[in-house]
């Protein structure tokens, strides 16, 4: 079973550790003590909450066959005669998106717009993380 710290959980979600604190204390997310007297969050649980709280993050949408939309903030566009690059900030992740030039022009795309990024691929690759050192532990080497 995998187990989650307050920060870790924070780090997964985008939040601040304050942030899950209030969740675990409303009675929002299951928390445990562990061995140590930590709150723990049980990985399912996490899992669970997040998943509720991303469902339906973008009611204004009709239908489509995507389902990968992150929403974010333009922090940079670059537009040559042809085509331009846009970078959006959705929380934790950067997402660059190559476009044509009378495409940002159109969506009026700018620094400081919101915008989704939906993504559609018949690829995506999945990576684990390496599990993370517990407190006080020493790497081989």
């Amino acid at each position: 079973m995998t187990i989650f710290r307050i920060g870790e959980a924070a780090d997964l979600l985008g939040v601040s550790a304050d942030t899950i604190r209030r969740w675990v204390d409303a009675g929002r997310l299951a928390a445990r003590r562990d061995e140590h007297d930590h709150r723990v969050i049980d990985g399912a649980e996490l899992a669970r909450f997040a998943r509720a709280q991303a469902a339906d993050p973008d009611p204004g949408v009709g239908f489509s066959s995507a389902r990968n939309r992150l929403r974010g903030i333009v922090v940079d566009v670059r537009k040559d005669t042809v085509m331009a690059q846009v970078d959006i900030q959705a929380g934790p992740f950067r997402v660059v998106s190559l476009m044509s030039r009378e495409a940002v022009d159109d969506l009026d795309l700018r620094v400081g717009s919101v915008a989704v990024a939906v993504i559609k691929s018949t690829t995506v690759v999945v990576e684990r993380a390496a599990p993370t050192a517990p407190a006080g532990a020493r790497a081989n080497g």
